[in-house]
């Protein structure tokens, strides 16, 4: 089945539960799920109820998309995602990215745990994406160009929306968050980095590193819509600590900081 049918048949499934036109999408990363706690929530579908999603398999990634409000603005949110280290095609991995595009989302804001090249950084900070690096060695949109959702040749000049950024770092400050700005290393895991690797990362310009995010932001760019990253500093990267990386750790301060997040999430939401 071709990849159109395929999205209509998960949209109408959709549309069959409510009749919500989201006008935000929200990608929650790892560790940040119980963001949904803050959303008045309509309607929650598993993913593998959905016709031609793939369910999470990793920890931390419930795999539901919810439909709700956050204050009076309609939202989507994709509770967990699936990685291209799960197995996946990149085709799969931005299939939900796809789906909430074509519900008529024009903004979506992307969540992520992130391990922090710089060394100020500190567990619990969070960095808004102001560019990324693609260093998974795909993309997305090999193959034939699907006219009906993009360009053949997207424009990557602004892969994340200035206005956005702007805006969510002045939430941050007035709430006095700690956190900076900067460039998001997309790999592809299930390994973390080496120490060479991360030195590698520091010279090329990268701020943070994750397996997420990039293909994501392909997608919905190609589909023209608004996008804002967001990373939560885990750890930092290997070699900067002398602290082996767990996934337990990179929970652990999802659990931290899913307070703070949350609400400055509900305010930035609330005002785009």
């Amino acid at each position: 089945m071709e990849l159109i049918e395929q999205l209509k048949e998960s949209i109408q499934y959709i549309r069959d539960f409510s009749r919500i036109r989201p006008r935000v999408a929200i990608t929650l990363g790892s560790g940040l799920s119980n963001f949904v706690s803050a959303v008045k929530v309509e309607t929650t579908i598993p993913y593998q109820d959905i016709p031609h999603f793939a369910p999470s398999t990793v920890e931390g990634h419930p795999g539901n998309l919810i439909l709700g409000h956050v204050g009076e603005v309609p939202v989507v949110v994709l509770q967990g995602r699936i990685h291209y280290y799960e197995g996946h095609t990149m085709e799969r991995v931005v299939y939900p990215t796809r789906v909430v595009a074509q519900l008529g989302t024009q903004k979506l804001i992307l969540t992520n745990a992130a391990g922090g090249l710089d060394t100020s950084m500190r567990a619990g900070d969070f960095m808004v994406l102001k560019d990324h690096i693609n260093l998974t060695g795909n993309n997305p949109l090999i193959g034939p160009n699907i006219t009906a959702l993009g360009l053949r040749f997207p424009d990557m000049t602004e892969a994340y929306d200035r206005e956005m950024l702007e805006k969510l770092q002045g939430v941050l400050t007035r709430r006095g968050v700690r956190h900076s700005v900067g460039v998001y290393c997309g790999v592809s895991g299930p390994t973390y980095e080496t120490s060479a690797e991360v030195r590698y990362l520091q010279i090329i310009g990268g701020n943070a590193v994750g397996m997420s995010t990039v293909p994501e932001t392909i997608a919905a760019k190609h589909m023209g819509l608004r996008v804002c990253g967001i990373s939560c500093i885990s750890n930092l990267a290997c070699g900067l600590t002398d602290q082996e990386i767990t996934h337990e750790d990179v929970k652990a301060t999802g659990k931290m900081v899913e307070k703070q997040f949350s609400e400055f999430l509900v305010e930035f939401i609330s005002g785009l």
